[in-house]
């Protein structure tokens, strides 16, 4: 992309300026206000959005929970068969 690139609202878009020809502290600034560009993007979601997303983690940390718990009950119980213990 070219470094001309402009944004929606008109202006230069930090997230297409090159680095070349820029010593440390210019690609601080340059990294800095790409993160911040970046950051304008961001969406935030409403607050059905986020309880929705908050039970579909947590019901797949149940289901992984159950999962292990169930991994190690059954290596658990052969190995005392194997083993005798």
């Amino acid at each position: 992309m070219s470094e001309s690139a402009v944004t929606d609202s008109g202006e230069k878009d930090p997230r297409h300026e090159s680095r070349e020809g820029l010593n440390i502290f210019g690609r601080i600034a340059l990294f800095v206000r790409q993160v911040i560009s970046e950051l304008r993007r961001v969406v935030t979601p409403t607050r059905q959005e986020l309880i929705r997303y908050i039970w579909i983690v947590l019901g797949f940390v149940a289901v992984m929970m159950i999962l292990v718990f169930a991994l190690d009950f059954v290596f658990g119980w052969v190995s005392a068969k194997v083993f005798g213990g």
